[in-house]
């Protein structure tokens, strides 16, 4: 099991972080031991002073391929749910300044936070998926699907071009502006429209 990651997916974050608006999906990767199992308590990093949430809409892959065609991308997800992209923010910006890989800053232990599956239909494919994340009961970020810069068909079809796509890997689709700072403490529930998919608490 893979998990990609897109970054600078929606406009306003890329400006709130000071990132160009990229002119095709940005790939990074984190390993399956990045992926918070059920009923696994969240720690702060040890590593880190500047914790930040990165509320995002996430893909199941549903079948293999590679070179997949943006028109027949749809069939390669079936589910769909709200995760957490957590960044040791502090670490990510020592390691951009000195022109390094950023993975430490990203691709931690239980790093990848998921909520619970709800199947891709037809008709949620039709409509703009909204979702947003809470933060001790106030919302700090809210998405829109159609705010993507490309959409989940760009992206699937654009990781296949790189990478073999198989049956459970996740796909991170990006975050809306809004993320932020995060403590011990911090109580973290993530929806998509009104349902909620998790709650997390940072130990």
């Amino acid at each position: 099991m893979k998990i990609f990651c897109v970054g600078r997916n929606y406009a306003d974050h890329a400006k709130e972080l000071g990132n160009a608006v990229p002119e095709e999906p940005v790939i990074f990767m984190k390993p399956k031991s990045a992926l918070l199992q059920p009923n696994v308590p969240f720690y702060y990093p040890e590593f880190s002073n500047e914790l930040h949430y990165e509320a995002e809409l996430v893909l199941r892959v549903s079948k293999n391929g590679k070179y997949v065609p943006e028109t027949h991308a749809g069939k390669y997800y079936d589910a769909i749910t709200v995760g957490i992209d957590f960044t040791a923010r502090d670490l990510q910006a020592e390691l951009k300044k000195k022109g390094l890989p950023w993975e430490k800053a990203k691709a931690w232990d239980n790093s990848a936070v998921l909520g619970k599956w709800v199947p891709l239909t037809p008709e949620i494919s039709r409509n703009p998926i909204l979702f947003s994340l809470k933060k001790n009961g106030e919302t700090v970020q809210s998405g829109n699907s159609t705010h993507m810069i490309f959409s989940f068909n760009q992206i699937v079809a654009h990781i296949s071009n790189y990478f073999s796509l198989n049956i459970g890997d996740l796909i991170y689709t990006g975050t809306p502006a809004g993320v932020g700072e995060c403590v011990s403490g911090d109580l973290l529930e993530g929806y998509l429209a009104e349902q909620k998919m998790f709650a997390l608490e940072i130990k």
